[in-house]
């Protein structure tokens, strides 16, 4: 019996740690000009499957969304823009758990 729970409970903390956690950083078209624009996005995009957070920024214009990379990916978080009439792009995707950061425009590699 205790093996089995033993069992059970490694099994259930690896599918736990296995997610593929990965950042986005986008701009929009029309872009955020006030904390109205900003909470439309916050209140529709948080529905998108996979997104796990989502943080805007009026000064420099951009959402960033921290999602489930198993569950859904960057083309989809852009379509989900779409039906709020937003036009989304990326200006630059984070890695995973990790410190890199990679420029979607020069795929040049940053360690911070």
């Amino acid at each position: 019996m205790r093996t089995k729970v033993l069992f059970m409970a490694l099994a259930i903390a690896a599918t736990c740690a296995a997610k593929d956690i990965k950042t986005v950083v986008l701009t929009t078209n029309p872009e955020m000009h006030c904390t109205g624009c900003e909470q439309k996005i916050k209140n529709n995009i948080r529905f998108e499957k996979g997104i796990k957070d989502i943080k805007t920024n009026l000064d420099d214009k951009t959402v960033t969304i921290e999602y489930d990379a198993d569950k859904t990916n960057v083309e989809n978080i852009i379509k989900g823009f779409k039906k709020i009439n937003y036009e989304a792009s990326e200006v630059k995707a984070v890695s995973g758990k990790g410190d890199a950061k990679v420029d979607a425009e020069t795929g040049a590699t940053q360690q911070q």
